[in-house]
């Protein structure tokens, strides 16, 4: 296998090199930023246009060196616009073909520019390098709301009432931030991002296709969230506060303060978040004989109310030891803390409706999730072509998940009967990671990588029962489970720039192993299992642009999804009397095909075709326990075909208006063996919707929204259409430097869900409701004084698996 690896990675640089010494010159066109010390900007938006026109034609962000490449296929007179954080933008003319490259130098915004310039407010979404790109605080309705919030109203994403993450459609999503995964699923990634006030993030990057860079995890992509750095030098800052009336009382507030001076560099993003909220679920279960005929109902109304108390700090020093040399450590932490009362009935209903027992259920739950975590970076650049950089990682989860439930039966029967759970769960983890770029020629670059990674889970669950008389311990329950994991990796990847053609072509190899111990107690049996599996994982895409105006791009790559640690573990986790959610020690990876080809015409309108298919394909699995006992688990049942079609426009109508939507068709094929042979097809959409208007030169007004219509995700739930609407206006004062915004989310309160879920022998009707109509009003101030940008590494050792979570 080593040597397979060794000529793969041979064969790939000897194939670019070649590729090189054939290449004919082109009319590439490249810009540089730099500052006014001619430092370059990293991440500045460049866009294209024809001279004396206001349609735009490209746009680009900037490298790590400054750099933006473009194709231009017609010759003429066009103008570049560069923005960048922290300085002015710039306006610059220049004829195609004889210009070939343009330097651009940007002052900071505390400087007057003797050229051209331009005042432009960046979009709520922009679509570059093949990704899609959310500018969180471009839409003035982010305010006040919560991570999870704000991706449930991003171009292409849908969130399920479980929390559960889709983009384009399709389950199974890598969530990491600031490049690094979040190691979480589930209920705990759900605690985490709906814990994280959207204040204290600058931008969400959507990524379908990504490249062998990334890790292979997540068949739907990756979601990348970027948490707000300030960079300039100097010291500097901005503080936001907002409170929120829904039913309860909401309220979040962040601080990110910078300061650089020489060869130092120190940042801090805070943010609290206090949330006060409710879960209403009403629940129709139906059972029925082989027949099909009803034998009883069980109607279950439940009300939770919730209050959450949420704490996070990144904080760090970058020391720039040279020009070409960087190094630097990063610390961050997040306190989650939930506490939770629930009350629900369970009615019990004979055929033909008459009442046989009822059972009330008061519940408590305590959840506490801590994390640390530490990052230890370097970069270094060895010549103008070639670029090192390394990171090495720890991290740290503590979970304490306590439950309480007190069951009362009334009717002919009756009991008092009560059952606690002590679920504590610690993960660790180690991952480091190694990259080198080389750029060769003027148009292709080869990237190499390695990275390994550990990580050790420790989960109890301790349960035990009242009687009615005294406590004891339920050791059909209560359970020990120990996993840790080891996944070693390698990648490759060539891209290139011709005269109308780009490409990128990489390979990536995972060898993973893993070895999980149930250690059972005096009556259930203990139980060790381990598995080692390695793949090949290739990727790529291939890009032409016909003319100036349209460009056509075809992507393609294989992706894993592994289960998360925890769903391997069979704890029994109790929702209530008469359903428990429960993980599967035989779970397996499943692997996924992706194609998309797609069509953009002037970077406004965006078409794409896409395609994917799922073998051992992931599903909530319902199974039938006792006579009245339904168990939630997950597991492979079988494979999916998802053939998707979407259209994307970005537009300015008027000047005062501008209007992005985005529209997701799929059709979804499933089908599995659970008990009985399944088969299920969807055909589902989903729409966004984002418009801008600018009132004045200092208040601007926002309407935006989605809907999506019936929809599926797992083989046996079918889920009813929903969708909210929110608006929002955004004031300037204080010169510019502060902002008032007042806004109104989910105003018709039409964000339910609802669904029909199939059980072996029975079928549940349900529809859930929380505390999602909220009105804001919140107030945002800038200060300090920049000077210059600087850049600051994001870290490069985070491509790991969000996985931890159950």
């Amino acid at each position: 296998m080593k040597l397979l690896i060794k000529f793969v990675f041979i064969a790939v640089c000897f194939a670019s090199n070649g590729v090189l010494k054939a290449q004919i010159a082109n009319s590439d066109f490249s810009i540089t930023v730099l500052d006014d010390q001619q430092k370059p900007i990293e991440n500045a938006t460049v866009e294209l246009r024809k001279a004396n026109q206001q349609a735009l034609l490209k746009a680009a962000i900037t490298n790590v060196k400054g750099v933006a490449f473009f194709q231009i296929g017609a010759a003429g007179k066009y103008t570049a616009t560069v923005i960048a954080v922290g300085h002015n933008n710039k306006t610059t003319g220049f004829e195609s073909p004889i210009a070939k490259t343009l330097t651009v130098n940007l002052n900071a915004t505390t400087k007057n520019l003797n050229e051209v310039t331009v005042t432009s407010r960046k979009p709520f979404v922009q679509r570059t390098n093949g990704k899609t790109v959310v500018n969180v605080d471009a839409s003035i309705t982010n305010a006040g709301t919560t991570v999870l919030e704000v991706l449930e109203k991003s171009p292409g994403v849908m969130v399920d009432k479980n929390g559960g993450i889709s983009l384009q459609g399709k389950a199974s999503v890598l969530v990491m931030i600031d490049d690094k995964p979040t190691y979480l699923s589930g209920t705990e990634l759900n605690n985490l991002l709906s814990s994280m006030s959207s204040s204290q993030v600058n931008q969400i990057e959507l990524i379908t296709s990504p490249s062998a860079k990334y890790d292979a995890s997540g068949n739907a992509g990756i979601i990348n969230i970027k948490t707000k750095k300030n960079k300039q030098e100097g010291f500097n800052g901005n503080f936001l506060t907002n409170v929120g009336q829904g039913k309860y009382i909401k309220n979040n507030n962040s601080l990110v303060l910078n300061y650089r001076k020489g060869m130092f560099n120190t940042f801090l993003n805070y943010g609290f978040n206090y949330n006060k909220g409710f879960t209403s679920i009403y629940a129709l279960r139906k059972y029925f004989d082989n027949s099909g005929a009803t034998t009883a109902s069980l109607d279950q109304p439940s009300y939770l109310g919730n209050i959450g108390k949420n704490n996070s700090l990144k904080t760090g020093l970058d020391f720039y030891a040279s020009e070409k040399t960087t190094f630097g450590v990063t610390l961050s932490g997040v306190l989650v803390k939930r506490d939770g009362k629930s009350d629900a009935i369970a009615t019990w209903l004979s055929p033909t409706n008459v009442v046989d027992s009822a059972i009330s259920t008061y519940s408590t739950s305590d959840f506490k999730l801590k994390n640390g975590s530490v990052n230890l970076y370097g970069r270094h650049n060895i010549n103008k072509t070639q670029d090192i950089g390394f990171d090495v990682d720890y991290l740290k989860y503590s979970v304490d998940n306590d439950q309480a439930f007190n069951n009362i039966r009334t009717g002919t029967v009756s009991y008092n009967q009560g059952s606690r759970g002590l679920i504590p769960s610690e993960l660790e983890i180690f991952a480091a990671k190694a990259d080198y770029t080389a750029q060769l020629g003027k148009t292709a670059r080869l990237e190499v990588g390695l990275k390994s990674s550990v990580i050790n889970t420790d989960n109890t669950a301790a349960y035990s029962k009242f009687n009615g008389t005294v406590w004891q311990p339920d050791l059909y329950k209560s359970n020990h489970f120990l996993y840790k994991e080891n996944i070693n990796s390698v990648y490759t990847s060539i891209e290139q720039k011709l005269k109308k053609i780009s490409y990128q072509v990489g390979i990536r190899y995972e060898n993973t192993h893993y070895k999980a111990n149930q250690l059972g107690n005096v009556i259930q049996a203990g139980s060790i299992f381990n598995k080692t599996y390695q793949d090949f994982f290739p990727s790529g895409f291939i890009s032409y642009d016909v003319d100036s105006l349209n460009s056509f791009s075809l992507t393609a790559g294989r992706r894993i999804d592994r289960p998360a640690y925890q769903k391997l573990n069979p704890f029994v986790f109790i929702i209530n009397k008469y359903t428990y959610q429960r993980g599967n020690p035989a779970f397996l990876p499943q692997y996924t095909y992706n194609f998309e080809l797609s069509h953009s015409y002037k970077q406004m309108l965006t078409t794409t075709i896409s395609y994917s298919n799922i073998k051992n394909y992931f599903s909530q699995l319902f199974l039938s326990e006792g006579n009245d006992i339904l168990v939630y688990t997950e597991g492979n049942v079988g494979q999916m075909h998802n053939l998707g079609a979407s259209i994307s426009l970005q537009v300015s109508p008027f000047k005062w208006w501008s209007l992005i939507a985005q529209s997701n068709f799929n059709y979804k094929r499933l089908s599995g063996y659970q008990n009985v042979d399944y088969k299920s097809s969807i055909k589902q959409l989903h729409t966004s919707l984002n418009n801008q208007f600018k009132i004045s030169t200092t208040l601007n007004g926002e309407i935006s929204g989605f809907y999506t219509t019936k929809n599926r995700n797992d083989l046996q739930e079918l889920l009813s259409p929903t969708g909210q609407l929110s608006a929002g206006l955004a004031k300037t004062v204080l010169k510019g430097k502060g902002t008032i915004r007042l806004t109104g989310r989910d105003i018709f309160y039409t964000q339910s869900m609802e669904g029909v879920t199939d059980f072996p022998g029975a079928s549940e009707y349900f529809i859930l409701w929380r505390d999602s109509q909220v009105l804001n009003v919140g107030f945002s101030y800038r200060f300090g004084k920049p000077l210059k940008a600087a850049k600051r590494s994001t870290g490069g050792a985070g491509d790991e698996i969000n996985r931890a979570g159950s």
